[in-house]
């Protein structure tokens, strides 16, 4: 097992804006990105400078060729600024590069509501970064607009059959699908419909969710072909029959349509870093009420492309890593090799509950002191989510996120943190550094998967298929989140065996929560324990493959906050966009 010496100190200079960094980088034909990954010519098509789409024979051409290691990057339970879980991802495939090794990363999307709301951009930071940034951050290849429009589409085709009564005999009560767009706008969460004379529709209560939250988002991230692709969209249930019986896609008759406007949005999008390892970017289902990963199809590419493939899963791992492996991993029949747990000393001292961290405002002044005894306090999150990864018979590496303001002292206590709890642990500075800086995470990886080879590889599922659906919900709450039970309101108790006695009792299930505690109140850091999970109601995604339950007060559509980083985002006179971050 290794362990390895921080050696970062708080004096650090000041690193150059992320933009700026990422402006300086120097692009290679990203035909000879595809050249690494074995791709051949006609599956490459670029698509403006440093970017191509790969068409769907790429996943046929590198099909015979061995398949790499695959490796999952989760967090403890992050601060509402994050914990670097892209960073890290992109820094280890450089690292893994600085080792002699090929590696691929794969990320999901940048939704532009977070881009442009709170969260800034989503491309990596400082020298561990994907390129071009602004491409990526805004509109990229317009993957996510043709979600928008696929699922925007069925919705005006329900108010269509709604409108001229002929078709599907669709109940207006039932209907469940909202409109999407991709931007955070609370206003549009409830309106009405259908307003003014009987031209104008029916009149109806709707909403709009941001177009990650889409179910075409989970569907595109989950299909392994068109023809999959086309047999998810016909099956999506979008309402009742005056009768009670289902009423899909298909019925209404846009599947083939949407599968038209998402016939360029499947193919996976080939970009690179800042030390030239190629970067699949595809789908972005939300983090909160979908499985929060990439692409099937751009692992597939990856895995058969190099050694080492690392795809990142959204916020802590009792989310985007347990949705990877009993979601992701179902539906591709992938198995992982190994798993990667970002933890950063502020997060740690987060957990501990002696400090509140608030978006937009300087971390409290005694949080930035040294302390590792602070660290220690809020170490049982670390070692939960170190659990959480283990209950799946994977066990992980702690990445140390290092920050410019930490101290060796609270890097040390993380290190002895994890290896008393019988894990690796490495100081990673990659942000600052580049690869050079996860070369001691690339080794400490390469060490824990050579020793999980010697073992056998234990992965396993946290439930069977056949397990009730309820019972699913109750094994992810007690065995992950730590609750002491749950509480399901009576509507989501009639959801539930609706969708049982419907035949969906076999799929997996998501339960969307808060990503800022492992309860469902955003307030509560640390490992609480003794608490119950209130769910108020279930949906059925019955494209992708998943039933969700939505717990505590789970938004679909954020909002903008009072300072939200599009106030700041502008374009210069040389037609330069500014303030992206």
């Amino acid at each position: 097992m290794a362990t390895h010496s921080p050696d970062i100190q708080p004096t650090q200079p000041r690193l150059p804006d992320n933009l700026n960094i990422a402006r300086g980088a120097r692009l290679w034909p990203i035909e000879e990105i595809a050249h690494r990954l074995g791709l051949p010519g006609e599956a490459v098509e670029p698509y403006g400078r440093g970017i191509a789409k790969l068409d769907l024979s790429a996943v046929d051409a590198l099909a015979a060729r061995p398949r790499g290691r695959y490796v999952v990057v989760s967090a403890i339970t992050p601060t509402p600024l994050g914990e670097g879980k892209t960073t890290t991802a992109i820094g280890l495939v450089q690292g893994l590069q600085q080792r002699g090794h090929t590696a691929t990363v794969t990320l999901r999307q940048p939704s532009l509501g977070p881009t442009l709301g709170l969260k800034g951009g989503a491309a990596g930071g400082g020298y561990s970064q994907v390129v071009p940034m602004e491409r990526i951050n805004l509109h990229l290849t317009g993957d996510i607009h043709a979600v928008t429009a696929a699922h925007n589409l069925l919705a005006a085709m329900i108010d269509s059959h709604l409108y001229h009564g002929r078709g599907v005999d669709l109940d207006p009560e039932s209907v469940c699908w909202p409109r999407v767009m991709d931007l955070n706008d609370r206003a549009l969460r409830r309106i009405v419909i259908g307003l003014g004379p009987r031209a104008d529709g029916v009149t109806r209560q709707s909403g709009f969710e941001i177009t990650a939250a889409s179910e075409v988002m989970a569907v595109l991230a989950l299909a392994d072909s068109v023809v999959d692709l086309r047999r998810r969209l016909g099956r999506i249930v979008v309402g009742q029959t005056r009768q009670g019986e289902a009423v899909t896609a298909e019925a209404i008759g846009a599947a083939g349509a949407m599968t038209a406007l998402l016939k360029e949005a499947i193919k996976p999008n080939l970009l690179q870093t800042l030390e030239h390892a190629p970067a699949l970017i595809h789908t972005g289902p939300f983090g909160n009420i979908a499985h929060g990963n990439s692409s099937i199809l751009a692992d597939r590419i990856g895995l058969h492309g190099s050694d080492f493939l690392v795809t990142e899963a959204g916020f802590g791992a009792d989310m985007g890593a347990e949705r990877f492996f009993n979601i992701k991993c179902r539906a591709s029949g992938l198995v992982p090799d190994a798993a990667v747990l970002v933890v950063t000393v502020r997060a740690l001292k987060y957990h501990s509950g002696r400090y509140a961290v608030t978006p937009g405002r300087p971390l409290p002044e005694g949080m930035q002191a040294e302390s590792p005894e602070d660290v220690r306090a809020g170490a049982s999150n670390l070692l939960k989510q170190i659990d959480n990864i283990r209950a799946h018979g994977v066990t992980p590496v702690v990445a140390i996120n290092a920050f410019p303001s930490d101290f060796a002292s609270e890097h040390a206590a993380i290190v002895d943190i994890a290896r008393k709890a019988g894990v690796s642990a490495a100081v990673s500075t990659h942000v600052r550094d580049g690869g050079a800086g996860a070369v001691e995470l690339a080794e400490a990886l390469i060490e824990a998967i050579d020793v999980a080879d010697e073992a056998g590889n234990g992965f396993r599922f946290l439930y069977p298929d056949e397990m009730p659906l309820d019972a699913k919900i109750e094994r992810i709450a007690t065995r992950i989140y730590g609750a002491a039970d749950v509480a399901f309101s009576p509507e989501a108790r009639r959801q539930l065996d609706a969708y049982q006695q419907q035949g969906h009792g076999r799929l997996p299930v998501c339960v969307a929560k808060t990503h800022l505690s492992l309860t469902a109140d955003a307030t509560r850091p640390g490992a609480p324990e003794g608490w119950t999970l209130p769910v108020r109601e279930v949906r059925l995604s019955a494209g992708a493959g998943f039933v969700y339950a939505l717990c505590g007060d789970i938004r679909t559509m954020p909002g903008l906050g009072a300072d939200p980083a599009a106030a700041h985002i502008d374009v210069d006179a040389n037609g330069e966009i500014t303030g992206l971050f």
